[in-house]
């Protein structure tokens, strides 16, 4: 079971992110006929989409399903401190803006030029694209050290930036992804923030 520090470090990844991306707040329509057209717009694409898009792409890589989170529900530690009961309520509070996927495995023979698992995410990732996700900046990828690399691209949907990541070292490797709802995030106050940094 992952730890509410554990939680918050995804978190901490998805803020990053989105400091770095456009507002997305809505404002309320000003006249009847723009009444009528947003009830009749499609239904609003959320967290549970979110969720069915990550797990259908991840079944179509040929990695097992199950392997999302919908947001968290940190309870702060007994006699935890009130920064860690602040944490743990702006984390909860994020819970419903919040998708995590997580894919950890060990090969015997990893390939010499890219890690099966690698390979995998970028099986998912291109099915995701084919699902109306679409890439934002540059995908990079980077060594650590002699036995490793670090890749991370980003893409966005509807209102919902996904930030995936894959570490490879030697021949263990994790792929993940975090996903958050722009509007949400957009709402941090500096003191959330600076909550989620620590």
């Amino acid at each position: 079971m992952r730890t509410t520090r554990t939680k918050a470090r995804w978190l901490v990844t998805a803020v990053a992110g989105a400091a770095f991306s456009s507002g997305c707040g809505s404002t309320a329509p000003s006249n009847p006929a723009a009444v009528a057209s947003a009830a009749a717009s499609p239904a609003p694409f959320g967290q549970l989409d979110v969720q069915a898009d990550l797990e259908a792409a991840a079944v179509a890589a040929g990695i097992p399903e199950g392997l999302t989170e919908l947001g968290s529900d940190p309870s702060p530690e007994p006699g935890g401190t009130e920064k860690q009961r602040k944490l743990a309520a702006l984390i909860a509070r994020l819970s419903p803006c919040t998708v995590a996927w997580t894919n950890d495995r060990a090969d015997s023979a990893p390939s010499a030029s890219k890690h099966p698992s690698r390979k995998q995410l970028d099986f998912l990732l291109s099915n995701l694209a084919a699902r109306g996700w679409k890439q934002s900046g540059a995908a990079k990828e980077v060594p650590v050290g002699d036995h490793g690399t670090y890749f991370t691209a980003t893409y966005k949907k509807q209102g919902w930036t996904l930030y995936a990541r894959h570490n490879t070292l030697s021949a263990w490797s994790q792929s993940s992804a975090t996903v958050t709802e722009d509007a949400c995030f957009d709402r941090l106050t500096d003191e959330e923030a600076a909550l989620l940094d620590d």
